[in-house]
């Protein structure tokens, strides 16, 4: 019984964890991301733009992440804020990645 209740207990704190998780990443995107991915500044491709997103989503969300933290034609390096972490990078992406599936 102690074994299934622990189990339980792993499967619905990973459960908060990932909600959290999208929590973040969906507010990091607002306040770093959205200025050029609503409206396609700089050849940004918008949020919601599957056609635009599909061949990068291929790539993964690492290689993703890599080129916010490097930098790619107009966006700088990590979007512009250097205080964000390589975690919260990564949340913004996957939010973003779940915004077009």
């Amino acid at each position: 019984m102690k074994l299934a209740l622990s189990g339980t207990i792993a499967v619905i704190a990973a459960l908060i964890a990932g909600q959290a998780a999208a929590a973040e990443g969906k507010e990091i995107y607002a306040k770093a991301c959205s200025a050029c991915h609503v409206a396609g500044v700089a050849n940004a491709p918008k949020l919601t733009d599957k056609a635009a997103w599909g061949p990068r989503i291929k790539q993964g969300t690492d290689a993703l992440a890599a080129t916010v933290i490097k930098g790619k034609g107009a966006m700088p390096p990590r979007a512009g804020n250097s205080a964000l972490s390589d975690n919260d990078i990564k949340a913004a992406v996957e939010y973003m990645i779940s915004q077009v599936k």
